[in-house]
């Protein structure tokens, strides 16, 4: 149970020394108690469900990761047989499966760089989001920057997942943001020399 009386909502806070620290117990009390429970099996590992939209790729392996340290999770193409990108071209490429997210969980879909550096084939909205409440199949919208055709197999790892954590935030609308050195510098103001 949270010990409301010391939420950092309480009213009257106004230095810092009223803030809850990052050390303080009820500051960890509140992050745990902001999601929902997950399922983690024994081993530490997040589950999350999977279904396969069609059978017809039953054979086809499920999202994995290629290597023990890999952030990423691999995804096959569910096509039927080899389909042909010229250049400039964007397909949607099915991957035979949907995904149940936890809440306060997306998917991003991402390049890979093999397919990047060797045939100049990649993802045009990098990182591609799943939501957790989208219950659809998962796709790939890749795109070929390149100057040759290139091919599409069955079952060939065209793209990466990563399962992320995210805050979601409410705004409070202000008159005057905190100064910082930096101001509204941006779009390369620090040039491209190193520092």
């Amino acid at each position: 149970m949270i010990d409301r009386s010391l939420s950092p909502a309480r009213p009257g806070m106004q230095h810092a020394d009223d803030c809850i620290s990052l050390f303080h117990p009820v500051y960890w009390q509140l992050i745990l108690h902001s999601f929902p429970p997950l399922h983690i099996n024994p081993s530490g590992v997040l589950k999350i469900k999977i279904t396969r939209i069609d059978r017809r790729f039953g054979d086809m392996a499920l999202p994995q990761y290629a290597t023990e340290g890999s952030a990423g999770m691999d995804l096959c193409a569910a096509v039927d047989s080899g389909l042909v990108m010229k250049p400039g071209e964007t397909h949607v490429i099915p991957t035979g499966f949907s995904i149940e997210l936890p809440y306060g969980y997306e998917a991003q879909v991402r390049p890979r760089s093999g397919l990047a550096a060797k045939h100049s084939v990649g993802i045009l909205n990098a990182p591609g989001t799943i939501d957790s409440d989208y219950r659809g199949e998962v796709k790939v919208i890749l795109t070929n920057f390149g100057t040759r055709d290139f091919v599409i197999h069955r079952g060939d790892r065209i793209a990466q997942m990563v399962i992320n954590r995210y805050v979601r935030i409410q705004w409070e609308e202000v008159e005057r943001l905190a100064d910082t050195t930096r101001g509204s510098g941006g779009f390369g103001h620090t040039g491209v020399k190193g520092l």
